[in-house]
């Protein structure tokens, strides 16, 4: 497989957003020190995602063949047979790092793999679907606080339950990315959470103030496209909101009073959109 192709396959422009996810549930964990388990999590954490990637495109091989024919296994570069394989190698590997860690996140690694791969299975028929994404952040951040932790503490809940909100409602602009509108609005709703819940941290605790006015900024940014509708302009507000997936990270992270950790969740945004600029992020 060209490493180009493996590129485009696992979308690794968002990978970015992936490791601030990690940090963000090891910190709500309040775990006193993050030591060498982070470099391990941060590893499994990315053949997660890759390989749902892979698994994405595996799945959806019949729809891109009708609707993005440029994509690796319609325009012929790779088989759909491999592309499964190197996809559940990746989740297999996932687990398997975690497990080195503790059982308790192999057991979230696996019920991560699985809730992944139902969701590439049947995402395009299922009108549930964004909350089963959502549930693979989730299942990221309880995986991460899991290997500190066998408590999670209600950051960590009320953490993941945000995030679950801002994936519901990206999702589903994402699911309109071919039809080139967006036919409802109601499910942009549950963007308003985390935004509403930043407000309140941050008048709790001054140091979150930034962290929340350029999250709140960013997703008028990415909303304005929507609303404008120009050609190209959904799949902008998608990758957009992809990209701000580290700002609420950077955000939450701020409210421990960890700003250190929080500017470095904030670099994972910077290079989620540096990224974006050349390998495609949808």
């Amino acid at each position: 497989m060209k490493p180009r192709t493996a590129l485009r396959l696992g979308r690794v422009s968002n990978l970015p957003t992936v490791w601030s996810n990690t940090l963000a549930g090891a910190v709500l964990a309040r775990a006193g020190g993050l030591g060498a388990e982070l470099t391990v999590m941060l590893l499994a954490f990315s053949l997660f995602y890759t390989g749902g990637m892979f698994l994405n495109d595996a799945f959806d091989a019949e729809f891109d063949a009708a609707q993005r024919p440029e994509r690796p296994i319609p325009s012929g570069e790779i088989s759909g047979r491999e592309v499964f394989g190197y996809g559940c190698g990746m989740m297999a590997g996932g687990v398997a790092l975690l497990a080195w860690i503790g059982i308790a996140p192999a057991l979230a690694g696996l019920a991560l793999a699985a809730v992944i791969t139902y969701y590439d299975w049947n995402h395009k028929k299922n009108p549930f679907s964004p909350v089963v994404m959502g549930l693979c952040r989730v299942l990221v951040y309880i995986g991460a606080g899991l290997c500190y932790t066998l408590a999670p503490n209600a950051a960590l809940g009320i953490g993941a339950a945000l995030m679950l909100c801002y994936l519901i409602g990206l999702t589903y602009i994402a699911k309109q990315e071919n039809l080139g509108k967006v036919e409802n609005l109601w499910p942009l709703a549950f963007l308003a959470a985390p935004v509403a819940y930043g407000a309140w941290l941050a008048s709790a605790q001054a140091a979150v103030w930034p962290f929340w006015l350029l999250f709140s900024g960013w997703m008028l940014v990415a909303l304005w496209f929507l609303r404008r509708r120009r050609k190209g302009d959904i799949p902008r507000a998608v990758v957009s909101l992809i990209a701000g997936i580290s700002l609420l990270d950077a955000m939450l992270i701020a409210g421990t009073g960890s700003v250190a950790l929080a500017s470095l969740a904030l670099a994972g945004f910077a290079l989620t959109l540096f990224l974006q600029r050349y390998i495609s992020g949808t």
